[in-house]
């Protein structure tokens, strides 16, 4: 969800007349790289769910002719070292948020795009995608909230404004917590009494049994290095009665041939788990069995894949403009080269690597 800097300013500056008179541009290549023979946004959006036969080759990770082959090396000399992924998370975030915001608002994840169906308003499509995982999950009523892996609190305010009820959030990062809770001092339409956002580890939340009967996961959960233990904090902190909702990026499901991904998909989400400091990818299935070892009932289970199709190209779209370009080379590194494998995420979910799933599921 970051920007690509692999552009020069000359590279920008620079005026294609024709194709043949002058190299692509570093946005033409980008272009080219993400949707090949000029595919339009909705053409990539109608195949994103198919998937190929167990016979069909899959495709292989982006060309290097297309440039953008492990480009991201380049900035990976220049990030940090962390010895435990939960202080490279924090750390990224901490460097990546304010140009997210100042971009993208306050919501840090996906947009719902129908049907796949490309459209301009990108604010709205992300707060979207929050109410049609609610309505999707059947939520119609909340007392407390706990919003995990919360970001600035967009969500934790959106879900407070709709349902009235109390929000916590929680996340990694220092730099999120305190934006998060300055934006909701001075939001004029949100009670700061029912609000707040909090670091804490979503593995080990400092919450009491029962504290919450919405537990919601926008996008968190493939940070979540144990997927088992994840599941079973939330079923901890959700009340009798209520519901956990987890929205997430997951892998394919292996057909029933294969006991692993094949190389080149492995490869490519090796690439994406370095630049976002995710652990390794499981798939919806997987997390079905952990609801169910967690004694949830009525757990159910849809792929969004499609409906989050167009959102990497425009994002990508925004990282090749003047304002995206200098807000990630203020950034830094870490945000850079996040940004350099975001073709990667478009292709994962063009080839069907990726899933976007959301798993929904009641404590008795």
């Amino acid at each position: 969800m970051r920007a690509t800097t692999a552009t020069t300013a000359r590279g920008f500056a620079r005026a294609t007349t024709t194709a043949r008179a002058n190299p692509p541009s570093p946005r033409g290549r980008m272009r080219k790289a993400l949707f090949p023979r000029g595919r339009r946004a909705s053409e990539e959006s109608s195949s994103s769910t198919s998937r190929p036969t167990p016979t069909t080759p899959r495709a292989t990770n982006v060309p290097t002719s297309s440039g953008f082959n492990g480009l991201e090396d380049l900035a990976s000399p220049f990030v940090k070292k962390h010895d435990a992924l939960n202080e490279g998370i924090a750390s990224f975030y901490d460097e990546s948020s304010e140009l997210w915001e100042d971009i993208w608002g306050e919501h840090m994840h996906h947009g719902y795009y129908p049907n796949g169906v490309a459209r301009a308003d990108h604010r709205q499509a992300q707060v979207d995608m929050v109410d049609n995982a609610l309505e999707w999950a059947g939520v119609t009523d909340v007392n407390r909230a706990l919003d995990v892996g919360c970001g600035i609190g967009g969500g934790s305010r959106h879900l407070s404004r709709k349902f009235g009820c109390a929000a916590t959030g929680v996340t990694l990062s220092p730099v999120q917590a305190a934006r998060a809770n300055e934006i909701t001092a001075d939001a004029a339409d949100v009670d700061e009494s029912l609000v707040r956002v909090q670091v804490a580890d979503a593995l080990h939340t400092p919450f009491e049994d029962a504290a919450f009967d919405l537990v919601y996961s926008m996008e968190s959960g493939e940070h979540m290095p144990d997927k088992e233990a994840f599941v079973n904090e939330l079923a901890r902190v959700c009340a009798p009665g209520g519901q956990i909702l987890i929205v997430t990026w997951c892998h394919r499901v292996l057909d029933a041939s294969e006991k692993e991904l094949p190389p080149d998909e492995r490869s490519l989400l090796d690439r994406i788990c370095e630049a976002y400091y995710l652990p390794p990818w499981c798939s919806v299935a997987t997390y079905e069995k952990h609801f169910a070892s967690a004694g949830l009932v009525d757990v159910r289970t849809e792929d969004w894949s499609r409906e989050v199709s167009p959102f990497w190209r425009a994002v990508i779209e925004t990282a090749l403009t003047w304002r995206g370009v200098i807000g990630l080379l203020k950034a830094g590194p870490s945000t850079i080269r996040g940004g350099l494998v975001m073709p990667l995420m478009s292709k994962g979910l063009r080839d069907g690597t990726i899933k976007f799933n959301l798993i929904t599921a009641r404590k008795p």
